[in-house]
């Protein structure tokens, strides 16, 4: 069983830059494909990154030319580079398995872009 945490997040302003990470422990970390998701107050929770087992990524169409996803599979880790940050992107980020229906959740990491 693979356990997930988020760091990283915090406030910063439009136009600034943020990394994310997720740590994870447990056997099978580096054969799933593992995502970054958001959700904002009164918004869906979205997909924004992911990326392979063999590093291959995809990105929401909101964030793409300014995300990106990379893993390190030895340290059992997950980052998300976060550049040219909009209002729009404040959101606690999670991250999880991509392309499977998820029954369990972490706490997040809080990001906040304002000025």
């Amino acid at each position: 069983q693979v356990q997930l945490v988020e760091s990283g997040g915090g406030l910063v302003q439009p136009g600034g830059s943020l990394r994310l990470s997720c740590a994870g422990s447990g056997s099978i970390f580096s054969i799933y494909t593992w995502g970054w998701y958001r959700q904002a107050p009164g918004k869906q929770r979205e997909l924004v990154a992911a990326i392979t087992s063999g590093g291959s990524t995809n990105y929401a169409d909101s964030v793409k030319g300014r995300f990106t996803i990379s893993r390190d599979n030895a340290k059992n880790t997950v980052y998300l580079q976060m550049n040219s940050l909009k209002p729009e992107d404040t959101a606690v980020y999670y991250c999880n398995r991509a392309y499977r229906v998820i029954s369990s959740w972490g706490q997040g990491t809080q990001v906040t872009v304002s000025s």
